[in-house]
């Protein structure tokens, strides 16, 4: 039985939550043993609140041994993972001090701050022989994990062309103070940094365009250009200003040689060249029920993490930074190290 301490009850944390439930209501051989957050007694019954919605509006926990501070909660308990769903800036000093400290660590995205944070989390991973992953929920998504599988299988041919967007509100205020979030570069937009660095590799160089809307100190909306060698054209846009009753979306669209496929936020057509399109079959789990069960299943049987190594998942801090760069410059081409 692999117990769980779960440190962070925000949006992601109570997304957590509710699949650690239904993996324990499944069987599974989890147990979600505590929950910490500095707020812990305000938390114990309120609302849920973010710009996605979880499975429930309003969560009882109080079931559960609490606590403030996360030194207090492995004081007390028999732990054998961290979940981590703190704010960015928390995560370097966290999942380091806990990996050290004998625990397999899952930690939301983005993966730190900083790309050296990042490297650092990746080597105390390896020094300590504990599990570290990233939860880029997309990678684990169906119809990104449907992409994938025809990038690397080209089963239309190679990229030519790709789109991906992704919009809504502003999650809290907290995430306006960018040396906090890295504002919505670093905290929205690096889910479709990660994803296509993730279907095609690093580029080569990137141009971002970024406009700061709101009276904070990141970029707000962002549109970035990816180059590489053989001339596919990548661009992926990002916003956090949609308010009113947008809510939220994301989708893709990429263009192959023989074919397209455009995910509209709920399901992916695929238009074939030789053939008339046709709704493609996904998984039905989303990408949070995967992404914990992978992690889970690598810990339970003793395997290295696959689809999210920290290896993989710290090369999207590096193209991050360079579009930040970029956008500084008002789009100049930044190269990446």
């Amino acid at each position: 039985m692999l117990r769980v301490g779960l440190v962070g009850f925000g949006f992601m944390g109570r997304m957590h939550f509710d699949n650690y439930t239904r993996l324990m209501e499944e069987g599974y051989p989890v147990k979600l043993a505590a929950i910490c957050d500095l707020r812990i007694e305000e938390l114990k019954e309120g609302k849920a609140g973010g710009n996605m919605s979880t499975s429930r509006e309003v969560y009882d926990i109080s079931s559960y041994p609490l606590y403030d501070h996360i030194e207090k909660m492995v004081e007390k308990e028999q732990l054998d993972i961290i979940d981590l769903a703190v704010p960015t800036y928390l995560h370097a000093d966290m999942a380091c001090a806990m990996l050290e400290r004998g625990y397999h660590v899952l930690c939301e995205k983005p993966m730190a701050r900083t790309h050296a944070d990042a490297k650092r989390m990746a080597a105390t991973a390896q020094s300590s022989g504990k599990r570290l992953m990233i939860g880029h929920c997309l990678r684990f998504w169906p119809a990104y994990e449907y992409l994938k599988n025809c990038v690397e299988q080209e089963t239309f041919g190679k990229a030519a062309e790709g789109y991906f967007y992704r919009g809504s509100g502003l999650p809290q205020p907290w995430f306006l103070k960018e040396e906090l979030s890295g504002g919505c570069l670093l905290d929205m937009h690096i889910h479709d940094a990660d994803m296509i660095q993730y279907l095609f590799g690093p580029p080569a160089k990137v141009s971002t365009l970024g406009k700061n809307t709101m009276e904070g100190t990141g970029f707000d909306i962002v549109s970035t250009h990816y180059a590489y060698p053989d001339g596919k054209v990548i661009n992926a846009q990002a916003d956090w200003t949609l308010g009113g009753d947008f809510g939220f979306y994301m989708g893709y669209r990429v263009n192959f040689e023989r074919g397209c496929l455009v995910f509209n936020g709920q399901s992916v057509t695929v238009y074939p060249h030789d053939r008339p399109g046709f709704t493609a079959e996904l998984a039905q789990d989303d990408g949070y029920y995967r992404e914990i069960r992978h992690f889970l299943d690598a810990v339970a049987a003793n395997k290295p993490i696959e689809a999210c190594r920290p290896e993989s998942t710290l090369q999207s801090l590096a193209v991050i930074e360079a579009e930040h760069a970029s956008a500084v410059q008002e789009g100049a081409w930044v190269r990446l190290e």
